[in-house]
């Protein structure tokens, strides 16, 4: 995947991430729909391990090798 197309599928990812947190579970813990709500957290959490996949790409070659050494520590 080019740079570019990494670069609008970060930004998708964020607003996908905003519009879940921001809208969806704030108006299903409103109703009460419990259910829904841990949808919505466990879709976060998958949005959000997505956004850090294509972060990571857009790196250079030594910060990927930097964050990946941090996260081994």
């Amino acid at each position: 995947m080019s740079k570019r197309k990494c670069r609008k599928a970060v930004e998708s990812i964020q607003f996908q991430i905003d519009e879940h947190r921001l809208v969806k579970l704030k108006k299903a813990q409103m109703e009460g729909n419990i259910e829904l709500a841990g949808y919505y957290v466990r879709e976060i959490e998958r949005l959000e391990e997505q956004l850090r996949e294509k972060k990571l790409k857009l790196l250079t070659r030594n910060e990927r090798v930097r964050v990946r050494k941090r996260g081994e520590s």
